[in-house]
């Protein structure tokens, strides 16, 4: 069975890079079920997957995976999302409110996570974010640069 990031990585089974990653099968399994915690749990907290969706593909882009931001593109066109989420996926900052500040704290984090203070965290607080909401945002901040920076370097070892 292959997961996201086999298909974001362009590994099949047969491949000597898809039966390295089954001798960790914990780590397949563990990113999986991170992959769906993160952009579709079972309480949102008020983040709901199109959002979520419309910020992975904005980081993927932002990492410059292809695959992924393609994984992403298709995943929120299958959501449904428009407007304003279209907007935040393709990387635009002009949005209203608490959309600007996750934009803006996504892509800090992305670009240069040593950058971060408790002033990012205090504009999401501003911009009405709650504390679970900022949790659940850092969790998916984290997850999707993990997943990035994972097919990036399944894809040196594969070329």
């Amino acid at each position: 069975m292959t997961d996201a990031i086999d298909e974001a990585t362009g590994l099949v089974p047969g491949d000597a890079l898809f039966a390295l990653r089954r001798q960790r099968p914990d780590f397949i399994t563990g990113a999986e079920l991170c992959r769906h915690a993160v952009l579709t749990p079972a309480d949102d907290q008020g983040l709901a997957p199109p959002l979520r969706l419309a910020l992975a593909r904005r980081m993927a882009a932002l990492n410059a995976d292809g695959p992924l931001t393609a994984a992403y593109d298709a995943a929120l066109d299958t959501a449904g999302a428009r407007d304003d989420l279209t907007r935040l996926a393709a990387g635009e900052i002009p949005l209203p409110g608490p959309l600007r500040a996750m934009a803006l704290h996504c892509d800090r984090v992305t670009r240069d996570n040593r950058s971060a203070s408790e002033a990012d965290i205090a504009a999401l607080v501003a911009a009405s974010l709650s504390t679970p909401q900022i949790i659940a945002l850092s969790e998916l901040i984290a997850f999707v640069n993990y997943q990035c920076r994972v097919t990036a370097g399944l894809r040196l070892l594969k070329g």
